[in-house]
């Protein structure tokens, strides 16, 4: 393995480290700060939904950025911006401020999060990628467990929540540190504008046009990031140690202890699907990660009722075990099948916006589930919301059950030929195989992932 391949493995690892601590570390601070800043509903949803903003921000205009002014760059770039972030959010003294951090590092977790996996995709060779596309994922989850575990390290710690936040300096300048030495993507990005000539161009609208059937792919792909949203999976992320307090856990220290095994319960799955995805499927693990959602889901509303009306040990006991089956199947089947099938299902030539246009929706959705969570609770309660979620998993179990064809052992062109074809719930099965010419861009690849 070249050193190339070996930075560009760490970096990867690194980027999906500081990502996931980012999403998770909110989830123990908000506590803290809840009583810090006396925050209600709407300023708690304010707060978290805050990163999203940024991000969706990040997504409109990432794109342009990206092509600008280099992959490696933009990398550079949303590194600085998580650090500078992370000092506004450790030295705040006002709500305002602590918005303002946290949609700094939204706009620049999205930048170099779409730019760490174009970047990674181009600097290693066609049978790696599905492996970095994994490393990346098990970095994630591996900071989201990082990140309660921090959570419940400084739980009862005065000021504790400017700690959790300063943390991810030092994660960034990790990342910092492996993405310096690579090199430069100048001349990757020449050779890619020689490929893109010789291209068909595709336009953004073609997204919504029956040419090759790409309105029906467009179709799939908003569905799959609409139905890991509305199942309402960030918001377990975001408000674990909430919700584990409010149904009867007898302090916030013991509330963030068990958000930690959900951390590692999230790494387990997310291990258990890099072995599965190739061997299972992906449109066998979604389906069938979404009905085991949609139940977990349901009777965690079923416990949570109880709860309210009978705060027993044995209900507060099995809630969170709900919780954690709920969060398994999630990273398993939902999260990181939806997003290896976005970037199977279109053509290369339009993959990328296609990628960053689904991502709006991907953001968009998350923000209204997760600023709308507390206060729809106020209206329906904890039992209501986890109900209402659990019915939504299953009518994403039924569109992925119509829509989605397997993807499993298919090459790219495979699945783009039969999608092209596809009439009805049945794609037809396009057989015909024959001799392509070298693909400029991937023969590019294996000579510099030594």
């Amino acid at each position: 393995m070249g050193s190339i391949l070996v930075l560009t493995t760490i970096a990867s690892t690194l980027g999906g480290l500081v990502f996931g601590y980012e999403l998770g570390i909110i989830s123990g601070a908000l506590s803290q700060l809840q009583t810090r800043f006396s925050l209600g509903c709407v300023q708690q949803e304010s707060l978290v939904s805050a990163l999203l903003i940024g991000s969706l921000s990040a997504c409109l205009i990432g794109g342009w950025m990206i092509d600008r002014h280099g992959r490696r760059t933009s990398i550079l770039l949303g590194n600085l911006l998580i650090l500078g972030g992370s000092v506004i959010l450790t030295t705040s003294t006002t709500l305002f401020a602590l918005v303002i951090g946290r949609a700094v590092i939204g706009f620049a977790m999205s930048i170099s999060s779409m730019s760490c996996c174009i970047f990674v995709s181009e600097l290693v060779n066609p049978e790696r990628r599905g492996l970095m596309v994994s490393l990346y994922e098990v970095g994630i989850t591996f900071g989201i467990l990082l990140a309660y575990g921090v959570n419940f390290i400084l739980a009862n710690v005065s000021g504790g929540w400017r700690y959790m936040f300063g943390f991810a300096i030092i994660l960034c300048l990790m990342q910092l540190g492996s993405i310096w030495f690579l090199p430069q993507q100048d001349f990757v990005n020449s050779h890619l504008e020689i490929i893109e000539e010789s291209n068909v161009k595709y336009s953004i609208l073609d997204l919504f046009r029956t040419k090759n059937n790409m309105h029906r792919r467009t179709t799939i792909g908003i569905g799959l990031v609409l139905s890991q949203q509305f199942t309402g999976q960030p918001n377990v992320l975001f408000y674990a140690s909430t919700i584990l307090f409010s149904v009867g856990f007898q302090s916030r220290a013991s509330a963030v202890l068990a958000s930690v095994g959900l951390g590692i319960v999230k790494v387990v799955a997310t291990l258990l699907a890099m072995v599965c995805s190739d061997r299972v499927g992906r449109r066998s693990l979604l389906i069938g990660g979404c009905t085991v959602l949609a139940v977990g889901l349901m009777v965690t509303g079923f416990f949570c009722g109880e709860s309210v009306i009978d705060a027993s040990k044995s209900c507060r006991s099995v809630e969170p075990h709900s919780n954690l089956s709920s969060l398994a199947e999630d990273q398993n089947s939902v999260n990181k099948m939806t997003w290896l099938v976005l970037s199977e299902i279109f053509p290369k030539d339009v993959r990328g916006r296609a990628y960053s246009f689904i991502n709006c929706f991907n953001v968009g959705a998350n923000l209204i589930v997760t600023f709308s969570f507390l206060s729809i609770i106020d209206v329906v309660g904890l039992a209501g919301i986890f109900l209402v979620y659990g019915v939504v998993g299953l009518f994403a179990a039924v569109f992925i059950y119509h829509m989605l064809p397997e993807t499993k052992g298919k090459s790219l062109e495979r699945i783009d030929r039969e999608l092209a074809q596809t009439r009805g719930d049945i794609p037809l099965q396009v057989t015909t195989e024959f001799t392509r010419p070298p693909d400029p861009k991937e023969a590019f690849s294996q000579r510099i992932a030594v």
